[in-house]
C-alpha cells in the first residue's frame, strides 16, 4: 500500500520496541503508542519505513505495519 505525507494511519499489529525519528534514534518502549492511536505521516524514508507523528513522540514505522485510517 502507498502512503503519503499527511496522511492518517494507526499501527495494525503491536511492535517489539519503537524507534525514533531522530538524528540519532533511540528504541523505545511500544507502550508509547497504543493500536487505536492515530498518527500522521510526517516523513517517508527508503525500504519501506515511514516517520509518524504519534502524541508521544515521532517514531520510524515499517510501512505493512500500519493500517490508514
Amino acid at each position: 500500500m502507498e502512503f503519503a505525507i499527511g496522511e492518517k494511519v494507526s499501527l495494525q499489529v503491536p511492535l517489539p520496541y519503537l524507534k525514533t525519528v531522530d538524528n540519532i534514534s533511540m528504541l523505545r518502549p511500544p507502550d508509547l503508542v497504543s493500536l487505536d492511536e492515530v498518527g500522521t505521516i510526517i516523513g517517508i524514508r527508503p525500504k519501506n519505513l515511514l516517520e509518524v507523528k504519534f502524541r508521544r513522540g515521532d517514531f520510524l514505522i515499517p510501512a505493512e505495519r500500519l493500517k490508514a485510517i
